[in-house]
């Protein structure tokens, strides 16, 4: 595996690229993989594809969702026709990561080839889970004396954080501590922190930064991620790697995992119900569950696996 990296130009928002652009034009390549819509490095694929002959695949990496497609929505629609115009149509195939992300596809009206490869996952290894612990126990040392529920994603409404926080301290009980980790968007660490003192719950939930530290899966015993869309939800699945049972929305494709027993998939209206029954197993209840999860999910969701899909989808699209 070889990689480069080019530097964004201006407007950042946008990632326009000269040198990538510069870049394209030279190789010589089969199959041109996109991920991500609205940036202009997907019009420079597409470009390229028009050329010939690489084949060109778009992994739109949720941004096809219902909610996702509908915020700021007539931004993508611009973007849509002046920062990568006719990408989309022209694009020989998709990847999607869920077959509820396919659906997504569909239903934009798109009739390319899809491939469902889902995201893999890998064991932590022991010096990682050290390191994590030995950040935690310092950063956090709070959720380690009292058992604790853990949000880690994007600090943003898409996830539905602000909605998770009131609902903890209205139906969670006082002895369980809510840790909310991210990479701040929307929401600052210090917005979300005054939020929580705004609703009088100081003591029960605690918000960290989570960006360029390890991931604070080992200070929990049930991860939950109540996102109002995910294509496939990473984080879900690295929670499940690390021995924790998971609690999400069933706008997330996370079907399986309440099907296999080894968490809970639920609409926004019984989240709160299912939160209650969750956390009223106990921590060495969640451990049992979480165990069966991390055998389940990798093997289920190997990277091995997702590789063998693509290698075939890109051979049916080199032959067509």
């Amino acid at each position: 595996l070889t990689v480069h990296v080019f530097p964004p130009n201006w407007p950042s928002a946008i990632c326009p690229s000269a040198g990538l652009k510069k870049y394209l034009r030279k190789i010589t390549a089969d199959i041109l993989h996109s991920h991500g819509l609205w940036l202009r490095t997907l019009h420079y694929a597409h470009q390229q594809s028009r050329r010939g002959p690489p084949r060109h695949v778009i992994s739109p990496r949720g941004m096809m969702a219902p909610w996702a497609w509908n915020h700021h929505h007539w931004r993508k629609s611009m973007a849509n026709r002046l920062i990568h115009p006719g990408a989309l149509a022209a694009a020989h195939g998709w990847h999607a990561t869920s077959e509820a992300e396919a659906a997504d596809i569909r239903s934009h009206g798109f009739r390319q080839p899809v491939c469902v490869a889902p995201n893999g996952v890998m064991a932590p290894s022991p010096s990682a889970l050290e390191r994590a612990r030995d950040y935690w126990r310092q950063a956090c040392p709070e959720a380690f004396r009292r058992p604790t529920a853990l949000f880690y994603s994007r600090l943003h409404p898409k996830k539905r954080v602000l909605e998770l926080i009131d609902l903890w301290i209205e139906q969670a009980p006082p002895d369980w501590l809510l840790l909310v980790v991210g990479v701040p968007e929307t929401y600052t660490v210090r917005q979300l922190a005054d939020y929580v003192h705004r609703g009088i719950g100081g003591s029960r939930v605690q918000v960290f930064d989570g960006t360029d530290v390890p991931a604070p899966y080992v200070a929990a015993s049930l991860f939950l991620l109540p996102s109002h869309s995910e294509n496939f939800g990473l984080v879900v699945a690295e929670a499940l790697a690390h021995g924790l049972p998971a609690l999400v929305t069933d706008s997330t494709p996370w079907q399986p995992l309440q099907r296999a027993g080894h968490g809970w998939c639920v609409s926004w209206d019984k989240f709160g119900d299912t939160l209650r029954t969750a956390l009223g197993e106990g921590p060495e209840a969640l451990h049992r569950r979480g165990t069966g999860a991390r055998t389940w999910v990798l093997a289920e969701y190997s990277w091995g696996k997702s590789a063998r899909l693509l290698v075939e989808f890109y051979a049916q699209l080199r032959g067509q």
